[in-house]
């Protein structure tokens, strides 16, 4: 991105550059908060479905599993459940931000070049 002659690198591209970063951010972001992702435990005896954003948008659980001498091991496979859900919302939001992220990070070519302070 530097100009002809040795000068310093087109600031508009730049810019616009970071503007599509942002959009493509803001999109993913809003495509998460619109995604649902499940999470079990007990070998699908007890299912948590979870948000984008990690809402817990549902929790079934299969009355094999209700024992009223045994709330302990459902309590597990409650949490056990909302966590292995959570999980897989956080591995969706790293697959979609993944990208933007590493480009806002290091992907603009050219601005450790500027010779600004903090930019290098």
């Amino acid at each position: 991105m530097v100009q002809p002659g040795g000068g310093m690198p087109d600031m508009q591209a730049i810019l616009q550059q970071a503007q599509q970063m942002q959009q493509q951010l803001v999109a993913a972001q809003q495509e998460l908060a619109q995604a649902e992702v499940t999470g079990t435990a007990g070998g699908g005896l007890v299912t948590a479905t979870v948000s984008g954003s990690l809402e817990l948008k549902s929790l079934s659980i299969d009355p094999k599993v209700v024992d009223p001498e045994d709330v302990e091991t459902l309590a597990d496979l409650v949490v056990a459940a909302v966590r292995d859900a959570t999980a897989n919302a956080q591995k969706l939001t790293e697959e979609k931000l993944g990208p933007v992220a590493g480009a806002l990070g290091g992907g603009m070519p050219g601005l450790g070049d500027l010779g600004l302070p903090g930019l290098g």
